[in-house]
């Protein structure tokens, strides 16, 4: 087996024991999104009322990332428009380079227009970078949020064990739609 498919191989058992492959229902994305957001609010305070006055929030409460050589990550979410699911989505992104162990994060993404929520919803895969780029918002410990932190029309908050993740990017991240 070359070296190559090994690491495939390995990177969907590691995905496979992580849980990613049952999928969840409705009721458990909405409640792990509650819970989500309320952890966002705790390690940000003031972000809360960023994410209130977005036109829409997409919520990923567990996003397994895992590599061996190859890497990919995998989670499900929940759209959020008036703090109504409206919909579910998934994301999956892959990579290649020096990568090894798991890892799982929370992404919470704002649309702050309504040009970028409708461009969003329109897609049947939205990438990110290609279809529109998130600037992501990094605070320090302690910090609180401040709604001058950006003028994108797409923000986005990475969630780490913890807290909030430093110099990560969601570049080549695709969101679909899923039926729940």
């Amino acid at each position: 087996m070359s070296p190559a498919r090994a690491s495939a191989v390995a990177l969907v058992v590691l995905l496979l024991s992580a849980g990613v492959a049952q999928a969840k229902s409705a009721e458990q994305i909405d409640a792990e999104t509650d819970t989500a957001l309320a952890t966002l609010d705790e390690k940000l305070p003031g972000s809360r009322e960023f994410v209130d006055r977005a036109k829409g929030v997409l919520v990923f409460p567990e996003v397994i990332e895992a590599g061996l050589f190859i890497g990919g990550e995998y989670g499900e979410g929940a759209l959020r428009i008036n703090g109504e699911t409206v919909d579910y989505y998934n994301t999956v992104a892959g990579s290649f380079g020096f990568q090894l162990g798991a890892q799982a994060k929370t992404v919470v993404i704002a649309f702050l227009t309504q040009e970028a929520l409708d461009k969003f919803r329109a897609s049947s895969g939205w990438e990110a970078g290609v279809d529109g780029s998130i600037a992501i918002i990094e605070a320090g410990a302690g910090a609180s949020f401040d709604t001058t932190m950006t003028n994108a029309p797409i923000a986005g908050f990475v969630i780490g064990r913890r807290g909030l993740m430093v110099d990560v990017s969601l570049q080549g991240a695709k969101f679909s739609k899923i039926k729940r």
